[in-house]
């Protein structure tokens, strides 16, 4: 017995196969932007990678080699700094956005700011940092660009950990307050146990995202051509010392600039993929 398709089967198979390879063709469009950057990122900043790169500061006019050692040790220090204050408060902020009872207005208010702050542009960041911190102090300094890039980071961390909060099954939370466990104990050891991976996750990305950023350090830590651990002092950074070396009249810092634009992507890229490995942990678990 033969089974003979209708002209409708042959019609659903061809509107199948149409939808398939169109979503197959917007999938190779949104990649193709990200394998064009590192390709060409890679093939213009690889020349310039070698071991004086991640041992030596920068060299003086006119003089061959150097380094950026001193703006990958700073962008460390910086963002280090902006973790240390954004994530308790992202965390905090997040996880009363998600528990606060009836969804209260100061709620409302908290949360419709930070929504206005994650749009807010990076430079506008940096104008703030640079009045609250800068003016303040008298100078530039680490701890201006690490209070910049925390405002950055805020946003980020609220809203994620809230919406991962509030994914958290009710019956955990119940579970916990039947057996006598006080409501912020509950919260602490068994909400956010839940959703630890997640704000994980959120705060790698936005560590990801502050370590791009330039324009909130051109007004805070505004850069420094030597050694500095000092964080009341300036100190360099490597968008900014990309972006001193890609304005330059100068072949071998244009080289320079790519080799630290490499290196920059390639660190947000790793950063992307830990993230991804994480959230992808505990289902892999279950």
């Amino acid at each position: 017995m033969t089974f003979e398709a209708s002209p409708a089967y042959h019609r659903r198979r061809l509107q199948d196969r149409i939808v398939r390879g169109l979503c197959l063709l917007a999938a190779a469009a949104a990649v193709y932007p990200l394998l064009a950057v590192l390709g060409y990122v890679a093939s213009r900043g690889m020349s310039a990678i070698n071991w004086d790169f991640f041992t030596k500061t920068p060299a003086p006019v006119g003089d061959t080699g150097g380094g950026m050692a001193n703006a990958i040790l700073g962008t460390v220090y910086i963002v280090a700094l902006a973790c240390y204050v954004a994530i308790p408060v992202g965390v905090i902020t997040g996880v009363f956005l998600a528990e606060s009872p009836g969804a209260s207005r100061f709620a409302r208010v908290v949360r419709f700011a930070s929504d206005v702050l994650a749009g807010a542009p990076s430079i506008v960041v940096g104008l703030f940092a640079y009045a609250v911190v800068v003016v303040p102090m008298g100078r530039p300094s680490a701890y201006a660009g690490g209070f910049a890039l925390s405002v950055v980071m805020i946003p980020i961390i609220t809203r994620t950990t809230e919406e991962l909060v509030r994914m958290v099954p009710d019956t955990l939370r119940e579970a916990a307050l039947a057996l006598g466990v006080p409501r912020w104990r509950a919260t602490v050891f068994v909400v956010l146990r839940s959703a630890a991976s997640g704000i994980l996750t959120g705060v790698m990305l936005s560590v990801a995202r502050a370590m791009g950023e330039t324009a909130p350090l051109l007004f805070t830590a505004l850069g420094n051509e030597f050694w500095n651990i000092a964080l009341d002092q300036p100190m360099a950074s490597m968008p900014v010392q990309i972006y001193r070396y890609a304005s330059s009249p100068y072949e071998e810092w244009h080289a320079m600039a790519w080799a630290g634009a490499l290196v920059l992507v390639v660190l947000v890229l790793i950063l992307n993929i830990v993230a991804r490995l994480v959230i992808r942990r505990p289902e892999s678990g279950r």
